[in-house]
């Protein structure tokens, strides 16, 4: 039948309209419950992980005593600048798979008699030990942060963790005591944090459950307390939401002193590289964050059904985007280099969303890694540097810490959705809602019950192209800008670009 002029009109308009829908804001609304408290938000939540990788410590945070780059003893002066800026709760050290091919008596003494290792994970590169248990403690006072040790059990011994343990926490009289304050340390280091292997389902030696299970046993049995210090022991979890890892550790652990925490690694992977995404890739790589949400709730529960009283933390010991790789990028500044974009960025806040929502399952989560390789804060070349949009979603974000997490409902369950979390402190709410689509704006609605919001301010973070960075020519491109927001009749309002983070600081009534 031959269509009507009508019906061709209709036809050719519908493109346009097609179109100009696309382009229109988009509606969320979600409510917020501020009488309900979920747990509180730990800065270990916003923890963080260095490994001897690419060019993460040596070039990255450590550039040594003799540089012409400006340094502190031999760690980046910028870097620390930065790291003490952003605030950094635990830094994890030194893998990662490193870690269970690192002996740490290689890493101290004089810079002279250090013996020159190769690196079997990374590159097999040759390393001078220069970086050590002294440099990554200073390090770690320099910027406020935790210690977190991750122990040698893959080609390690007992006995070496055990006397590590040792010559970091116990105060002096003892050989190995004696020998760190010969080394320049007189107080002892008190390291809470210590990891008992690291990957044993992979790299950390192609484990069975059962297996490193044994190993745990037999490590974890000398684990002990020096100075004072007790050990806040963590065991391998899984390679994300496996659950079969997970329930052997602890049927093969049964009638056996369990760890202190448990800690999972989850990557949100892409094959596409970091400043070629289109709109389809990075909704895939996004939506992981839904993943990693269900996988913390569902290790939990499995936790929970061995450990009814929570005497055992669970952690994501690793997490972050993990793009597909540029040959010419790594060969210039280091294996596993990656640029940090306006995606990149969302994903943080989407992950650290995800934590402040579960607050009350988790005790410490560690993005990787933090300078220069995967999902970094900043990233280095010679003497230049710059912040990355992820350190400026830490940086946005860390408001939260502290905080009591309260309880968030939002009706639309697609793993694209407005991400929103909330936390409280006295007469104050800060919230931290996240546009994850690629091209679609939102009319944001927040309902507040529980309490009535007086005034609010807000802060942004956005660019119009998804692969936008800051870059050692550009550092500036992307930083956090003031945001229109209305507190009224009991809600918030706010518009969001597609791709944005924002953080709102409310007063109450």
């Amino acid at each position: 039948m031959k269509p009507t002029r009508r019906q061709l009109i209709a036809a050719l308009a519908a493109p346009i309209a097609t179109r100009a829908l696309r382009g229109q804001n988009s509606s969320a609304s979600v409510e917020i419950h501020s009488n309900v408290d979920v747990g509180t938000i730990r800065p270990e939540l916003h923890g963080h992980f260095a490994e001897h990788l690419g060019s993460c410590t040596y070039g990255g945070l450590w550039v040594g005593k003799q540089s012409p780059i400006p340094n502190i003893n031999g760690h980046r002066r910028q870097a620390v600048e930065w790291l003490k800026q952003v605030g950094i709760p635990v830094l994890r050290w030194p893998g990662g798979c490193f870690a269970d091919d690192y002996h740490w008596r290689d890493g101290i003494g004089p810079h002279e008699k250090r013996p020159k290792t190769v690196n079997i994970h990374w590159g097999n590169y040759t390393e001078d030990n220069s970086f050590g248990t002294h440099e990554f403690i200073e390090l770690c006072r320099l910027i406020n942060a935790e210690p977190y040790l991750a122990a040698n059990l893959g080609s390690g011994t007992p006995q070496e963790m055990r006397n590590w343990i040792e010559y970091c926490n116990y105060p002096s009289g003892s050989t190995l005591s004696d020998e760190r304050i010969t080394n320049g340390s007189a107080e002892p280091f008190k390291v809470k944090y210590w990891g008992v292997g690291n990957e044993n389902w992979g790299c950390g030696g192609e484990m069975h459950p059962e297996e490193y299970c044994a190993l745990y046993r037999q490590f974890s049995t000398y684990v002990r307390t020096f100075g004072g210090v007790r050990p806040f022991k963590i065991a391998c979890g899984p390679n994300g939401n496996d659950t079969n890892w997970t329930r052997r550790f602890f049927d093969a652990l049964r009638g056996k002193r369990g760890p202190e925490g448990y800690a999972m690694h989850f990557y949100s992977n892409s094959r596409s590289t970091s400043t070629s995404f289109d709109n389809t890739a990075a909704e895939e790589q996004l939506a992981s964050f839904q993943r990693v949400e269900r996988a913390v709730i569902q290790q939990r529960a499995l936790l929970d059904s061995y450990d009814p009283d929570r005497r055992i933390g669970l952690l994501v010991d690793e997490w972050g985007v993990w793009d597909r790789m540029v040959p010419a990028e790594q060969k210039q500044f280091g294996a596993l280099f990656q640029q940090i974009t306006m995606r990149s960025a969302v994903a943080a806040a989407l992950g650290l969303n995800v934590f402040h929502r579960q607050a009350e399952k988790l005790v410490m989560c560690n993005i990787a890694q933090i300078v220069n390789v995967l999902h970094s804060l900043i990233l280095t070349d010679g003497p230049r540097a710059c912040r990355t949009t992820t350190f400026w979603a830490f940086d946005m974000l860390k408001a939260h810490r502290n905080r009591m997490a309260v309880r968030v409902a939002n009706p639309d369950p697609s793993a694209l959705a407005l991400s929103v979390s909330a936390s409280k402190q006295g007469g104050e709410l800060v919230v931290t809602l996240v546009n994850p689509k690629p091209a679609q704006a939102l009319d944001v609605t927040c309902a507040i019950s529980g309490s009535n919001p007086a005034s609010a301010t807000a802060t942004i973070l956005n660019h119009t192209s998804l692969n936008a960075a800051n870059t050692f020519d550009q550092p500036d491109l992307i930083t956090p800008k003031p945001l229109a927001v209305t507190a009224a009749a009991g809600k918030l309002t706010m518009k969001l670009p597609a791709m944005s983070i924002a953080t709102v600081t409310v007063k109450l009534a």
